[in-house]
């Protein structure tokens, strides 16, 4: 990629059920250097939105470019993107579609998908929305680790149902330039080596993080969800990786 003259701006995008406000935390921590650091909503996710059932992973990759455009991200001054879990769908199509612009794609707990892969393929079409779960499924699911009761009760109340139409839409990719974009991935409830591993002997969740020709992999020992239960390290690994990828 593209040399930058100046760090690049780094948009914090969440997984599933999260909108800008999952980063807040993680941006008290971050110190750039002319820079701008931005949290996204993707669409789907904002509460106050009467549509937001019916937006596909196609809206929420268009919205991520609007950013693009709205910073001024171009070919000379390409951005980082950082994403979290479910994120990685709408951006592993914003990295096919235009990887010119993308400085570093940090993945945190989470991975860049192959094509054709569907987040929830058995989902009943009947169903508009999927609320979050308990509690109890939740972490049968993913890692609480770190969470308090206090953090865990505030996800719950802003929690956001994920539209249906995301989790049952493939993602199509075509341009293996993607697999050149320079690539951190932040392993938190799965060790790295644990990663590379399924990574190499082709596990479905993991296999495309073989293809990426540029690859670091830090771990950040906790939950699934770091930018509440370590947000000053997490801040750190982003701010590290971002200036020092060229």
């Amino acid at each position: 990629m593209t040399t930058t003259t100046s760090s690049p701006d780094i948009i914090l995008i969440a997984g599933h059920w999260l909108g800008a406000w999952a980063w807040d935390e993680v941006l008290e921590h971050l110190e750039t250097d002319h820079s701008r650091a931005v949290a996204v909503t993707l669409p789907g996710l904002d509460g106050d939105d009467p549509q937001r059932a019916t937006k596909t992973l196609d809206d929420q990759a268009a919205a991520i470019l609007d950013i693009f455009a709205g910073l001024g991200t171009s070919e000379d001054q390409p951005a980082t993107i950082v994403a979290h879990s479910g994120a990685n769908a709408p951006v592993s199509l914003v990295l096919d579609r235009h990887p010119e612009l993308v400085h570093l794609v940090v993945w945190v707990d989470s991975g860049p998908l192959a094509t054709g892969s569907v987040f929830a393929p058995d989902l009943p079409e009947g169903l508009e929305e999927l609320p979050l779960p308990s509690l109890e499924v939740l972490a049968q699911q993913a890692s609480l680790e770190g969470l308090s009761t206090e953090v865990l009760e505030r996800f719950r109340a802003r929690a956001v149902p994920e539209p249906g139409p995301v989790l049952r839409q493939p993602v199509e990719l075509m341009n293996d330039a993607r697999r050149k974009v320079r690539t951190t991935l932040v392993c938190c409830s799965i060790p790295g080596a644990q990663v590379l591993e399924l990574a190499h002997t082709g596990h479905a969740m993991f296999a495309e993080v073989a293809n990426i020709e540029h690859l670091d992999v830090i771990d950040l020992p906790t939950g699934h969800w770091p930018m509440w239960s370590r947000p000053r390290d997490l801040a750190k690994v982003i701010q590290t990786a971002s200036s020092r990828a060229d």
